[in-house]
Formats: structure tokens, C-alpha cells, sequence
């Protein structure tokens, strides 16, 4: 117990970064002066820069490095890109990257933005006539709108704004239960702040609004007010097509009608398999977030986002393939709230070169990359699966991870790279491989 309650302590966050490690290594590690020594070297070595990271999260002690990568030859909707990725799974960039120079000479990746349109919500129960709360709700929007009215005129200015407020009745599912959904177009920026602040305001205006009206204190009762990361009009789709004899050939000498069948049925299992579209969908957002999370934005949102709308009729995939007058298509169609101004987009060094990569892209563009390159790696994904199998080009990237596990020497990496140019890569046979090396040189 004495060992446990040296691990208790106040006051943490105030603490200097330097003290929260050394305080850490000596209580959970063995050898605190390496961890000490480990943790620091990964400081920003711009002191500026670093206070930038620190002030994302709290209690800050390192930064945690992940790799940052481009995949180019993406053309979309006429637009040649090289798109930024921010990913640790082996083989994501370069699948992009390969279905992206396979679909530029076939005329790339064409998009469609269908709405941007985000949500908020006011959850609150009303304990009166519930008729006094439907004939007086357009008084209250009013108010509600007029209330807000400088909050919104910036946003207003800039072409959005608040849309719509809707009152909904859901007393059918729990007593006394209503929701004002809330709808708004924020333009470059994702608007949460923005959403908000309007929805707090709205759920102060509303309880005065009807605390005059029904003359009682206690006829409303606020739960809570916050936008939804559920916004399935803000979408988009992202679709590829071509003659089913341009698609060519593939490994194995298959041909572009037997690639396309097989293509096309993999979809198909995806759409009524649970399974199957969990993981299809999975590979899709390998893609999708590797770009939000090195253009700064909110990748969590979006895949929650992603998941509810592949469950609306059923879990089932995002993508969609068909075969129609000897025509090859596949399409994504997929929600997708992003931000290109304010919040980390604007803050976050790498997060600003990513934008400029992208040549300053406007919200409703960086929709379109990003699906994009999420319908990219989906194309990949399954291009592998109906051809050689997924491990062949997954573990050839995985080998070099697998060499530095087992601390190969750069000459041990070559022989290795060679040696299992044509054969199959596991943990195992590398391992096997190098001991058997290092047993005839020794």
C-alpha cells in the first residue's frame, strides 16, 4: 500500500513537463534516467513550436512522432494532387498511391459534393401543456434567432449560418422528453465552437422565451446542448469508371472481365455481410483518416460519423461497385464534416503544410480529396483481395518493419529485401532467415 500511495499525487498539471517526467519514470519505470533521457529527445527542438503541441492536450510530457507521407498522381475532378498521410499501417501510402496513378489514365477520381449542412442539438424536457410548447415554438425560434444574431454574423458574412431549428417530439420514447435539432452551414471551418455557442444561447433563450409564456419557473428543464458528429446530408461521393476492357490486366494473367466479376462480387459481400463490411469499411478509412489527421482535423468524428451512416439500413459498405453495358464503376458515398480554417488546421505546423500541399483547398474541396483517397485505398484493398491476396503487398511492406525488429545490419536488409523478392514474408521466416546468415558468417 505504501508503494501504491507513492504513486498518488496533486497538483500534476501545474507541474514543469520536465518534473511530470521525472516524477513518472521514477514510479513506473525501471530505469528512469533512460526514460527521462528518452521522452525529452523527442521534444520539438523549436521552443516556440513545442508550446504550439503542448497546448493541444494536457499534461504534455513528449510528443509521439508518426509518420508523414504523400501519395501523388491523385487526379481529381481534373486536378492533379499530392495528397498528405499521416499513417503508421504499412502499405496505406502505397496503395493510394497505386490506385491513384492507376485511375489518372483512366480519366481519375470524379467527385460531387451533396450537401454541407451540420447538426446540433438541444435536449430538454418540457413539463407543461405540451400544446403551449408547439403554438408558441415560432415565437421562441424567433427569439432563439434573434438572440444569436451576433454570434452568427460573422459566419453569416462569409456565406453560412444558422439554416433551420426544428423542434422534435420524443416524448413516445422517454416522458416528457423534446430536442430542438439545429441545422448550420459554417463554410471553410468545421464550426464547432461556432455550433455550440449558438446552441447554448438557443437553450437560455427558449427557457426564458417560455418561462414568460407558461408564467412557471419550472415548465422547462435543459439536459444538455452540443452539436452531433452525425451529419449525414454533409457529404459527399467519389467515383471512379471506365470500359471494362480499359481496366487491363492483372497478376496471374486475369482479365479485365474476370477482375471486374470478381471486383464486383467482393463489394456485393460487403454490402450484406456485417463482417466482411466492417473490415472493408476499416480499409476505407485508412485512407479517409490519414489525410484528416495531417490536415488537422477532427478523424474520430468523421469515422463515428461514417459508421452510424453504413448503419442506417443494417451495417453494410460505403463503396459500390457495378457492371453495366460492358462499364466498370465503383463509387464511395460518404458523410464527411471538415474544417480548413481555425482549430488545429490553422495552428498545427504540419497541419498547415498539409493545406498548402494541397494548394489551400476549400472545405468543400478537401471533402473531395479526402474521399478520394479513401475510395483509392478501398480500390487497392480490393484489387488485392480478387488478385494475388492481401498478405503479398502487405508483408513486403512489413518486412521492414520485421528487420528492425530483429536489428538486421544494413547489408542483413538488403539480403533480406532480395531474398524474399518472390517469397512469403512472416515473422518467422525472417527470423529463420537471419539467424541462418549470421550462423554461416560466424
Amino acid at each position: 500500500m505504501k508503494e501504491e500511495n507513492q504513486k498518488k499525487i496533486s497538483g500534476f498539471s501545474s507541474m514543469r513537463k520536465r518534473d511530470k517526467i521525472k516524477w513518472i519514470a521514477k514510479n513506473f519505470f525501471k530505469d528512469p534516467d533512460v526514460v527521462i533521457k528518452e521522452l525529452s529527445s523527442y521534444w520539438h527542438s523549436n521552443d516556440d513550436q513545442q508550446k504550439i503541441l503542448d497546448g493541444f492536450s494536457e499534461n504534455t510530457i513528449s510528443n509521439f512522432p508518426m509518420p508523414f507521407g504523400v501519395a501523388p498522381n491523385f487526379l481529381i475532378d481534373g486536378k492533379t494532387y499530392c495528397v498528405p498521410m499521416v499513417t503508421e499501417e504499412s502499405s496505406v501510402v502505397a496503395a493510394a498511391s497505386s490506385a491513384a496513378k492507376f485511375w489518372m489514365d483512366r480519366g481519375g477520381i470524379q467527385t460531387e459534393i451533396i450537401d454541407t449542412v451540420k447538426l446540433g442539438q438541444v435536449h430538454f424536457f418540457w413539463y407543461d401543456d405540451p400544446a403551449i410548447l408547439l403554438k408558441h415554438f415560432d415565437g421562441a425560434k424567433e427569439k432563439m434567432l434573434e438572440n444569436t444574431s451576433d454570434i452568427a454574423s460573422n459566419m453569416v458574412k462569409r456565406g453560412g449560418g444558422i439554416t433551420d431549428i426544428e423542434l422534435l417530439d420524443f416524448t413516445d420514447k422517454k416522458k416528457n422528453y423534446y430536442q430542438l435539432k439545429a441545422s448550420f452551414q459554417t463554410c471553410d471551418s468545421m464550426g464547432a465552437n461556432f455550433i455550440n455557442t449558438c446552441l447554448e444561447e438557443f437553450a437560455q433563450s427558449m427557457t426564458s422565451y417560455y418561462q414568460n409564456i407558461s408564467g412557471k419557473d419550472d415548465c422547462i428543464e435543459i439536459i444538455m446542448s452540443i452539436l452531433s458528429n452525425y451529419t449525414p446530408e454533409c457529404r459527399v461521393k467519389a467515383w471512379v469508371e471506365c470500359p471494362i476492357s480499359a481496366l487491363g490486366e492483372f497478376k496471374g494473367s486475369m482479365t479485365a472481365e474476370v477482375f471486374a466479376t470478381r471486383f464486383n462480387d467482393a463489394i456485393e459481400i460487403a454490402e450484406i455481410d456485417q463482417y466482411r463490411a466492417t473490415t472493408h469499411n476499416k480499409g476505407i478509412y485508412n485512407g479517409i483518416d490519414s489525410v484528416i489527421i495531417a490536415t488537422g482535423n477532427d478523424f474520430r468524428a468523421i469515422e463515428s460519423c461514417g459508421h452510424t451512416y453504413a448503419s442506417e439500413n443494417g451495417y453494410s459498405s460505403l463503396s459500390h461497385c457495378s457492371i453495366d453495358n460492358n462499364t466498370f464503376k465503383f463509387w464511395l458515398d460518404v458523410p464527411m464534416a471538415v474544417g480548413t480554417v481555425g482549430g488545429l488546421t490553422s495552428l498545427h505546423p504540419i497541419a498547415k503544410r498539409s493545406l498548402e500541399l494541397l494548394e489551400n483547398p476549400s472545405a468543400k474541396e478537401l471533402m473531395s480529396i479526402v474521399a478520394a483517397t479513401g475510395l483509392a485505398q478501398n480500390f487497392s484493398a480490393i484489387r488485392s483481395l480478387v488478385t494475388t491476396g492481401i498478405q503479398e503487398g502487405h508483408m513486403k511492406m512489413h518486412l521492414k518493419n520485421i528487420l528492425r525488429h530483429l536489428e538486421a545490419t544494413d547489408r542483413e536488409y538488403e539480403s533480406a529485401c532480395l531474398y524474399f523478392k518472390d517469397r512469403v514474408v512472416s515473422f518467422g521466416s525472417v527470423r529463420d532467415f537471419l539467424q541462418k546468415n549470421r550462423q554461416s558468417i560466424s
